[in-house]
């Protein structure tokens, strides 16, 4: 069994505790049930269920420590674990950063978890294929996409007394539809905590539309161009830009959001004052566990408010080191937009280029967050607030900090996540004006 209840978890986390003589002694156990189904040429190549759990233990005696892991957890397992995360801590230089363990903490529950999620069945799965497969067969069309879902849970403890168990639902979907000849092609993505907010036969729907319509595509000269980007073309970049908000970087001089002659640029106006994200563990649409991957608390906050810089993340060491508060790395971003769907933006358009996706985004220059990448799966001309026709995908070279110093229009937002993001997102469609396309790309 993968899931154990709270009052399991911590029985094997209290014993591993009390076996430590460390200085520190911080247990981790984490366990999941994931299932997934995928298919390819419209049939179905795999499927399975991947069960797992672990104990992860980590020790420190002063400034050195160690951690070892383990998946077997009788008295004298967890006894070899304890030793070994000790006898390594011993052996280990002594790290000038290292941060004590963490005195008890509170965490507020966040509503992470679907029953119904995490009782989705093999039977459910084969139908998801088979909602997928069945219309693009009857349209001549090929579909390539992966199901996944799963329940965890995470559980901590450490020798100061803090403790933290909380179980988690995930649902992902993603397909891409081709044409037969290879000329158009459509995709499509899901991410939800929630099954039953999830319709396959419809979703379906959106990347053979966009697998028809992209064939024979048309050259556009590069250039810039008005852009609507529809929520996951946009969630790459914005991500990559998130990393950029860590304190000490912009304290160091490295980021973006550092002065020239020192100090950050923490409440200056950076962006259009339309621009709004904020990070929130119990935001109803897009739950995350209530602590950071350290054990933080995280805390409904606001990062960029009307434009303006509102907060940056602090580690403990740095925020010790600086005489600030620490302050968690948050597992959702969520901007603000407006009502209008990436349709209603396009017919408000009169000339400019709908993207479905980006891709294969790498950095170009990080002191201005220079991205570069491609479009891919749907690129379309606009005019007059009709899809035209059909573009040949573009390479793109645009920093998510200009961009949103363009903003034209916002739409709703969507929930994202998976491939699109390490965080969960809710980004809406942006229509953007003077978006730097640089050259062709023959890829559909």
């Amino acid at each position: 069994m993968s899931i154990f209840t709270e009052e399991q978890a911590k029985a094997i986390l209290d014993k591993v505790i009390k076996l430590s003589v460390a200085d520190d002694c911080t247990a981790t156990l984490t366990g999941s049930i994931n299932g997934n189904i995928r298919f390819a040429l419209n049939n179905v190549s795999t499927s399975g269920i991947v069960s797992d759990i672990q104990l992860a233990v980590q020790c420190a005696f002063g400034k050195r420590e160690g951690i070892a892991t383990i998946n077997e957890f009788d008295d004298a397992a967890l006894e070899r674990v304890v030793r070994r995360a000790e006898d390594l801590a011993r052996l280990a230089p002594e790290n000038e950063e290292y941060m004590p363990a963490l005195e008890k903490q509170v965490y507020r529950p966040s509503p992470t978890f679907d029953a119904a999620t995490a009782a989705i069945t093999p039977e459910l799965r084969a139908q998801v294929a088979a909602d997928s497969i069945t219309p693009c067969k009857e349209n001549k069309l090929i579909a390539a996409g992966f199901l996944s879902d799963g329940q965890s849970f995470f559980a901590f403890a450490n020798n100061k007394g803090n403790f933290g168990y909380q179980k988690a639902t995930n649902l992902n979907y993603t397909c891409t539809v081709r044409t037969e000849d290879g000329r158009g092609s459509g995709w499509v993505s899901r991410n939800l905590g929630d099954v039953s907010q999830f319709k396959a036969s419809d979703d379906i729907q959106v990347a053979i539309q966009k697998a028809r319509d992209s064939a024979d595509a048309k050259a556009l000269e590069p250039g810039k161009y008005t852009v609507i980007l529809e929520p996951a073309a946009a969630a790459g970049l914005i991500s990559f830009m998130m990393f950029f908000f860590d304190a000490r970087q912009a304290d160091e001089g490295r980021s973006f959001l550092s002065k020239k002659g020192g100090g950050t640029k923490l409440g200056e106006q950076v962006y259009d004052p339309r621009v709004n994200l904020r990070a929130d563990p119990w935001d109803a649409d897009a739950p995350v566990l209530p602590w950071d991957e350290l054990g933080l608390p995280r805390e409904a906050m606001d990062i960029i408010k009307d434009g303006k810089i509102a907060n940056l993340q602090y580690s403990r060491y740095w925020a010790q080191k600086q005489g600030k508060k620490a302050v968690a790395t948050p597992g959702n971003l969520l901007m603000s937009g407006g009502d209008k769907s990436t349709a209603e933006l396009v017919k408000g358009t009169q000339k400019g280029i709908l993207v479905t996706r980006t891709w294969y985004i790498r950095m170009v220059d990080p002191q201005t967050v220079l991205l570069t990448g491609l479009t891919r799966d749907g690129t379309f001309y606009i005019e007059n607030g009709e899809i035209k026709h059909p573009v040949k995908n573009f390479r793109f070279n645009e920093s998510p900090v200009i961009m949103l110093n363009n903003i034209e229009e916002l739409g709703k937002p969507v929930r994202l996540g998976a491939d699109e993001s390490p965080f969960v997102m809710m980004i809406p469609p942006m229509k953007l004006r003077d978006f730097t396309f640089t050259s062709l790309s023959d890829a559909v």
